[in-house]
């Protein structure tokens, strides 16, 4: 039983989700971050404020580009290579450097560290439905083209690349997992549900891009962490996965969830399209299904009451701490 997991980008949403449950499990967990300035350190310190001092978590803050990553995974079972910078929209012009340092470089250093592990038996690299693209050819399916339309997707493709190279290669036990619009309590600032509830909270508007028929196929976060742990147990190495809620609706539609499950009215002003986003995404999990035994458990308005309670607590506690 792989008993010591590393676990980067831990401070951030699904890591800090994934760190948790791994220490439920009964495993020793290594967790590390940097804390880029893509949104506020604060934020993160919090996201781990539950499992900060538990006695079988430690906490390493440092660069994946500047650590000493052979030390880093010396006893180490199982790495989750969640650390990213995340971000289709601001993934454009000169904040690519960025995306090629972080999600690129790091990704090829931390593998590189891994070849030739004694210990290691599955390494977990976070990718995205972004590495898709703009398609009709629905639902999408892992022996589809990849055809990013965003320079975070191509990040994310490339990282895939090179983790499946490496298993060909060097034998490192890599597993793609291509996340689909990952939604839940702690969900980062910039994410669309996060500002959505808050919004809604504060008797703001929203502010939609285009007309709000695009769909996403939602994935709720304890259903992508139970991914993660299936992946460690049952993945293929140099495979790809989907992971997918199984929730494909529209934009729309989930505003009318957001105004259910809060009880307080929606009021959207639509905008321009953006850059990058792509129309639809509906993830085939067939292959995680019979590989994997991967069966998302969350139901979208359920998910979604979870978010909001939480984002709920979250503002109250602002307006407390500001008394």
């Amino acid at each position: 039983m792989v008993r010591t997991c590393l676990v980067t980008g831990a401070a951030g949403f699904i890591g800090s989700h994934l760190c948790e449950r791994l220490l439920r499990e009964g495993y020793h967990v290594v967790g590390v971050d940097c804390f880029t300035d893509y949104y506020p350190r604060a934020v993160k310190e919090a996201n781990l404020a539950s499992i900060a001092d538990h006695e079988a978590f430690r906490f390493v803050e440092g660069d994946l580009g500047e650590m000493d990553l052979a030390e880093l995974l010396v006893g180490v079972d199982a790495v989750f290579h969640q650390a990213a910078q995340a971000g289709v929209r601001a993934s454009w012009g000169q904040s690519f450097a960025i995306y090629t340092e972080l999600n690129i470089l790091n990704t090829q250093r931390l593998l590189e560290a891994a070849v030739g592990s004694p210990t290691i038996t599955r390494f977990v690299y976070a990718s995205s439905s972004s590495v898709y693209g703009d398609t009709d050819s629905l639902p999408l399916r892992e022996t589809d083209r990849p055809q990013p339309v965003s320079p975070y997707g191509v990040s994310k493709l490339a990282g895939e690349h090179l983790a499946r190279l490496y298993a060909v290669n060097y034998g490192v036990p890599t597993v793609s997992l291509r996340y689909f619009t990952v939604y839940g309590p702690r969900q980062r600032p910039d994410m669309a549900f996060h500002k959505f509830l808050r919004a809604i909270y504060l008797g703001e508007s929203l502010s939609i891009y285009g007309d709000g028929e695009q769909t996403r196929d939602f994935t709720y976060v304890s259903d992508a962490v139970e991914a993660n742990l299936l992946a460690m147990e049952h993945g293929t190495p140099g495979s790809c996965y989907n992971i997918g809620g199984g929730s494909r609706v529209t934009l729309n539609h989930c505003l009318d969830v957001l105004g259910r499950v809060t009880g307080r009215p929606v009021e959207v002003e639509h905008v321009g399209e953006q850059r990058g986003d792509v129309r639809h995404t509906w993830a085939d999990t067939t292959r995680a299904r019979d590989e994997l035994g991967f069966r998302p458990l969350v139901a979208l308005e359920d998910g979604l009451a979870c978010e909001a309670a939480w984002m709920r607590a979250t503002l109250d506690a602002a307006i407390e701490g500001g008394r």
